[in-house]
Formats: C-alpha cells, sequence, structure tokens
C-alpha cells in the first residue's frame, strides 16, 4: 500500500523588516540616496529642510543651504557631514566619458540629458572619485539616472548610495555637485574584487559563452538557489559580497549576483525593484532569444515537509522565466524604469524541459514520473488547464496507478498548486 503526504504549499518567503527613517538638518542643501531596492527597504521618502543665510559680500554669494537626508537600510549608519564654508569649492568636473552602457536596458530608457548625468555618475564611481560637478542642476534627473546605473550594474559593491550638494545664488540654482558614498578604499575594493572574481570563475566553470541562453539562464537559476541562502541580517545583503563571499543573502542581493553573472556570459540583464506580497523586493528583467522574460532567484529554493516531519529543499522554476502575467501574480514593479510587456514563453522551464501536459495520455506522463523517481528528484508538472491537472491527480495518486511507472514505491509526497495548475511529485526524501 502506498502512503501519501501532501506537503505544505505555503513559501516561506522572508523579507527584512522595514527600515527606519532617519532625518537631519545641517548647514548645506544635501542629499543621500541609497540606489539598491532589496528586501530591507521601504518607500523612499524626501524630507526637505531649508535654512537661508545672510546675503554676504558679492565674493561670497554663492550660499548653500539646509541638507535633506533620505536613508533606505536600517543597517546601515547615515554618514552625517557638515560643511561651513560660504564659497562654492571648485568641484573636480568629469570630461564626459566613453558611453559604455549603450546596450544596457535601463540606460535606454533615459533621455538624452539623463543618459549624460547617468555616463558622469558612472564615470566617477568606477574610478572612485570624491565628488563631480553634473551637467544638469534638476534633482529628479539625477535621480532618475543614479536608479538607472544601480538597475544595470549589480557589481558596484563599493558604493552605497551618495550624498549631492546644491548651490545657489541669490534664488538661482546654479549647480549639483554628486558624491559617491564608498564603503571602501581603492585598495579593499581591488582586494574583494579578486576574491569575487575567483568565486564567480569556480562557480561559472561548469558553463559555457557559446551555450544557449536558456542554458545560461538556467545554469545561474540553479547556481544561486543551491550555493546561496536566504538570511535577514546577512553581511553585505544589499550587494553581491554577501552573495559570492559570505553565500547569505536577500532579494537585492540575488538580484544584484543575476545581472553580474548574466552578464558575465553575455546575458543582457536589469535590476528590478518594486513589491512581492506587499512587501519591498527586487528581481530581475532578462534577455533571452531577444525576447524578455522576468526572473526571480530569490524564490527559486522551495522545500517541503514529508510524512517524517523532515524538510527537504529543491528547486522551484516557476520564477526562472516569467512572462508578465506570471511575473504580476506576487510581483508589482515600481515604474522607475520603464518595462517591457513580457509574452514569450519558448524558455519557459516547463515548456524548454517537457514538462508543460497539454493533452492527456497516461504513459507519457507516466514515463516522466519513472525518470525522476528512478533519479530521485523532483519532478514538476504544470498543466494547460484545471482538468487536465485533476485528471492527472485522480489517476496516479488517487487511484495509486503511479505504482505501474515507479517500481517499489511506497510513498509519496507531492504538492499541488492550483495556481500555476501544476503537481509537484517529491522523490527525494531520502
Amino acid at each position: 500500500m502506498i502512503s501519501y503526504n501532501k506537503s505544505q504549499e505555503g513559501r516561506n518567503i522572508k523579507f527584512m523588516r522595514k527600515m527606519q527613517r532617519n532625518m537631519a538638518v545641517f548647514a548645506l542643501i544635501l542629499l543621500m540616496w541609497s540606489g539598491s531596492a532589496g528586501c530591507t527597504q521601504a518607500d523612499v521618502q524626501e524630507y526637505l529642510q531649508q535654512s537661508r543665510q545672510p546675503e554676504q559680500a558679492e565674493e561670497h554669494q554663492n550660499q548653500k543651504q539646509a541638507e535633506d537626508v533620505i536613508q533606505q537600510n536600517e543597517s546601515q549608519d547615515v554618514m552625517r557631514q557638515d560643511q561651513t564654508e560660504d564659497i562654492m569649492p571648485q568641484s573636480k568636473a568629469v570630461v564626459p566619458p566613453e558611453r559604455i552602457s549603450l546596450e544596457k536596458y535601463a540606460y535606454r530608457q533615459l533621455n538624452g540629458t539623463e543618459q549624460t548625468v547617468y555616463d558622469e555618475m558612472l564615470s566617477a564611481i568606477l574610478s572612485q572619485e570624491e565628488r563631480v560637478q553634473l551637467s544638469t542642476t534638476d534633482t529628479e534627473v539625477m535621480q532618475r539616472a543614479y536608479k538607472a546605473v544601480c538597475s544595470d550594474y549589480g557589481g558596484l559593491f563599493w558604493v552605497e548610495g551618495y550624498v549631492f550638494t546644491s548651490y545657489t545664488k541669490g534664488e538661482e540654482l546654479v549647480s549639483l555637485e554628486f558624491s559617491p558614498k564608498y564603503t571602501m578604499t581603492k585598495r579593499e575594493r581591488r582586494q574583494l574584487q579578486r576574491q569575487i572574481d575567483g568565486i564567480v570563475d569556480a562557480w561559472l566553470a561548469g558553463i559555457s559563452i557559446s551555450d544557449t541562453d536558456y542554458d545560461k539562464a538556467k545554469y545561474v537559476y540553479e547556481l544561486l538557489a543551491l550555493n546561496t541562502e536566504y538570511v535577514e541580517n546577512a553581511r553585505d545583503s544589499q550587494n553581491i559580497v554577501s552573495v559570492f563571499l559570505g553565500q547569505q543573502t536577500v532579494c537585492q542581493g540575488y538580484a544584484c549576483a543575476v545581472q553580474y553573472l548574466l552578464e558575465q556570459l553575455g546575458i543582457q540583464s536589469v535590476i528590478v525593484s518594486g513589491t512581492a506580497r506587499g512587501e519591498p523586493h527586487a528581481w530581475n528583467l532578462i534577455c533571452l532569444d531577444g525576447e524578455y522574460y522576468y526572473m526571480d532567484a530569490t524564490w527559486g529554493n522551495n522545500g517541503y515537509r514529508n510524512k517524517e516531519g523532515q524538510e527537504t529543499s529543491f528547486i522551484d522554476y516557476n520564477y526562472m522565466a516569467m512572462t508578465t502575467l506570471e511575473m504580476q501574480v506576487g510581483h508589482q514593479p515600481d515604474l522607475e524604469i520603464d518595462l517591457p510587456e513580457c509574452t514569450a514563453v519558448l524558455n519557459n522551464y516547463y515548456i524548454k524541459e517537457g514538462n508543460y501536459i497539454e493533452e492527456w495520455d497516461a504513459d507519457v506522463i507516466g514515463a516522466k514520473l519513472s525518470q525522476a523517481w528512478e533519479s530521485q528528484r523532483v519532478i514538476t508538472l504544470r498543466f494547460s488547464d484545471d482538468t487536465l491537472k485533476d485528471q492527472t491527480f485522480q489517476y496516479f495518486i488517487k487511484e495509486g496507478r503511479i505504482m505501474d511507472y515507479c517500481s517499489n514505491i511506497t510513498q509519496i509526497n507531492y504538492i499541488e498548486d492550483s495556481v500555476w495548475k501544476e503537481i509537484s511529485f517529491c522523490f527525494n526524501q531520502e
């Protein structure tokens, strides 16, 4: 006789508790902005406090005003700065750099002015400049450009945000100075980069740049699911250091790592921020064979509890290559960057692996179950409609006909998912 155990369907998705907000008033207009959009973050709120000093002599007309601080990560202390000079300092202006981001997704969503500011910011960050005078005086342009930089580049682990200084002459805003907030020295950054490069080379040893886009995406998705643990208080959780050196991270770390790894394999990817089930979250938009899909590596690791109460994990492929409609089942983008309507399905895991069932054939389904049983692994079948799913459930589970295909089977652990129209047969209980 076969015993059956229906595992709990709930996915233990943990989210970082919402950040604390701090506000401080200074003698300058300064704004600190954190570009990461991880599970520890809440919506950005602006707190603007302005104070004006009396006009000085003509040579001191460049006045600075009060400061505005945005704090997004509760695990990072606000670095407060207080400057009292009356004359605008001579900041180092960055010569417009080579446009290295032409193929980057978020970059291409910006207008010409925003792209120029993006280039200036990226150049300053890559060369680790202390400050740079931007070619705009529009703070919204600055914020949109910085958000795009962080969306396109998941590997900027040495910077966690920026401070800007706004200079006025009388009532006129005449200059914006951008100062990245670095978390380490150039030497420390180089040392960490060498360590990361070593880990990445080892992780990507099993895949080639010449492999198909699907194989690359699946490889990275599985790589992160098998090698990285979701830990709320993980160190450096908002960047790739937590993934490659700590193997513990949150959603922002996963999203940054996906972008970074896929880039090494020639796959375009961008970090998407928003909410998932009402909580702040980050995931990715990826391009496979010229078509866009959404990937959420954070949710790639699933698990179930067998009859003896033992917890066993397995890779959940529902979130590997999603359409817009599938993504919207649990995700809501913040729309800070324009996103495409994703309708392609050719690189969907279930279709690609032949586990999408569109018609009833007991022997075809049985053969798939037999192969999974022999290799002691989880197999998830997705059905085109509820009728097919119910028919499969009735035949193989309720009637026990799975014994015709899986020799010596005595127990079935399964997960039935009505949202995705799926049944997962968990044969990896040993």
